[in-house]
């Protein structure tokens, strides 16, 4: 496991602590296939939050226009 891996888990598990296990695990290893992507998502969430959206239709908005990305990284 590398460095960056340990971090993103020992986060999810603070972060995502009521979230299933399974899916907690299944996250993480999406974003450590492709930190760079999830970087750049929740920086736009953040852009569009930051202009009056709520977070909830930010970020619906943004995993809209990362689907392709998002389905490819599943698909690896």
């Amino acid at each position: 496991m590398s460095f960056q891996s340990f971090f993103i888990n020992q986060y999810a598990k603070w972060k995502l602590k009521d979230v299933p296990e399974a899916q907690r695990e299944q996250m993480t290893a999406l974003v450590t296939k492709d930190p760079e992507l999830f970087k750049k998502i929740g920086e736009e969430i953040e852009r569009r939050k930051k202009g009056g959206e709520s977070e909830m239709k930010a970020a619906m908005e943004v995993m809209k226009k990362y689907r392709a990305e998002l389905g490819a990284l599943m698909q690896r």
